[in-house]
């Protein structure tokens, strides 16, 4: 014969079922987790700074001429426009991988002879970056952000 289930075999069934069930979301969401990292190391100081960043884009948008960039199989060139060279500026292109900071470009760099920078493709790896131009013209931060596939 069949034994009834009394209520309080009941809770102890549910409960038991949402253990099993809170238990299965853990393991499946932490085994499919990609590599997700902060971009910075120093993320919550940065925040604090947040706002010279804001300043910086306002000043970037403003400008009459602004660096444009071209992407294609060779790489990439960031083309400045002639008011803004390396006897005025100081340069730094960041290439940031949401996914893997080790994929991450960041240099300081100087224009070549034809007012540009160039990345060649052989630094990059498949994928989505963030692009972001900063530069210092006349003590005033100026900063760019594009969102690219490579």
């Amino acid at each position: 014969m069949l034994k009834k289930i009394s209520w309080g075999h009941g809770v102890a069934i549910a409960l038991g079922t949402f253990m099993l069930f809170i238990l299965g979301l853990i393991f499946y969401f932490t085994s499919t987790m990609s590599n997700s990292e902060l971009i910075t190391e120093n993320y919550y100081e940065e925040e604090l700074e947040y706002q010279k960043v804001i300043d910086a884009k306002t000043l970037a948008e403003q400008l009459p001429e602004k660096p444009e960039y071209i992407q294609n199989e060779e790489g990439i060139r960031i083309v400045f426009p002639a008011a803004i060279n390396n006897n005025n500026s100081t340069f730094r292109i960041d290439l940031h991988r949401a996914d893997d900071q080790r994929l991450d470009i960041i240099r300081d760099m100087k224009l070549d002879n034809r007012n540009s920078i160039f990345v060649p493709a052989n630094v990059m790896v498949n994928g989505h970056y963030v692009l972001r131009m900063h530069w210092v013209k006349d003590q005033k931060n100026y900063q760019l952000d594009y969102d690219l596939e490579w």
